[in-house]
């Protein structure tokens, strides 16, 4: 019961703040005009995702406290840089240069406060696969990668939103069974905040979350596993896991998109629409159907994940062996309607 309340509280916080922000960035000038990598055709408000940072990360120092939980500063200071730098962005549209450094800078600045991964569970194994002194770098890599992939995966009305919704459910379920009782609450809170702002993030979307949102957020989901093993070493494998698997339609979209391109000789670096996401709305799709089938796939991963982090042994291999399935149907979709060459 606790629970729901603090959601509600949270998601109607985050509701009336972005109802406040919307006019507020209109009289500013604070705007998406549409251009040839858009896909959407009307001047829209961004930087919404302010608000979902701001509520969450005041959510968060205010549960940890609130509940005698280590407050972890380090993430706090590391996430204020990411959003700073994405706020900058959304205003002056800096150098991706400069921006990445702020990215290195806060992964590296959050993984010398508050430590790194040093196991990944491995599915139907039943073991995790220790990363030794590599932890470190791939922690930091992990951070700043997914970080932008999130970034290049908010390109639509809905579809950051609704998998932010779903992610920090997955997570507080997670941590809840894994005793990670701050990442539990951290969840919900991260989860009510989206949903406020999903609400007026929907299609037809009267604001944007902008870099400022999408980079909190992929920061902060990234950041997550290392949050929840400071509470809980002994679920440390499962917790990485939990970082991909989570997320998992996201980070599908994204590497096979960057490994097409690449093939494709094309400049990775430079920003595109040839995520699946954005094909299926070239071909016709709306955004609310293409957000609203992203939502599907990713509860039907949550579920399927949680489902396999109650079982043991063999069983854990039915719910990857699904979700695997279920990603190469999309990807074989796409190539049938002719989206992906």
């Amino acid at each position: 019961m606790l629970e729901l309340t603090l959601f509600i509280f949270v998601a109607v916080i985050s509701y009336a703040g972005v109802l406040v922000f919307r006019p507020w960035s209109e009289q500013k000038g604070i705007v998406d005009l549409p251009n040839e990598r858009s896909s959407h055709v009307t001047p829209t408000p961004r930087g919404g995702g302010l608000v979902i940072a701001s509520v969450s990360l005041a959510g968060y120092v205010t549960i940890m406290f609130a509940t005698s939980q280590t407050i972890f500063w380090g993430y706090v200071m590391a996430a204020i840089i990411v959003v700073s730098v994405s706020w900058l962005d959304d205003l002056y549209s800096i150098s991706s240069v400069w921006r990445l450094v702020c990215h290195f800078g806060a992964a590296i600045l959050f993984t010398w406060s508050c430590g790194h991964l040093q196991s990944i569970q491995v599915p139907g194994l039943g073991h995790s696969v220790y990363l030794g002194p590599l932890g470190a770098g791939l922690t930091v890599l992990w951070i700043v990668w997914f970080l932008n992939a999130y970034n290049f995966m908010d390109g639509i009305d809905g579809i950051a939103g609704l998998q932010a919704v779903l992610a920090g459910l997955g997570w507080s379920a997670v941590a809840f069974y894994g005793s990670a009782n701050g990442a539990h609450w951290y969840g919900l809170i991260l989860s009510a905040a989206a949903l406020g702002f999903l609400v007026q993030n929907w299609q037809p979307a009267r604001i944007f979350m902008g870099d400022t949102g999408s980079a909190f957020l992929g920061f902060t989901f990234a950041a997550m596993p290392v949050l929840a093993t400071r509470e809980s070493v002994a679920n440390e494998g499962w917790f990485a896991l939990s970082a991909v698997a989570l997320v998992w339609f996201f980070v599908f979209d994204s590497l096979l998109t960057f490994w097409l391109r690449l093939f494709r000789g094309e400049r990775v670096w430079v920003a595109h629409r040839e995520h699946i996401y954005q094909r299926l709305v070239r071909a016709g799709h709306s955004h609310g159907f293409v957000a609203g089938l992203y939502g599907v796939l990713a509860a039907i991963v949550v579920i399927l994940f949680l489902t396999s982090a109650r079982t043991s042994g063999i069983f854990t291999l039915l719910p990857l062996s699904i979700t695997l399935i279920v990603s190469f149907a999309l990807a074989a979709y796409a190539v049938r309607k002719k989206l992906l060459t």
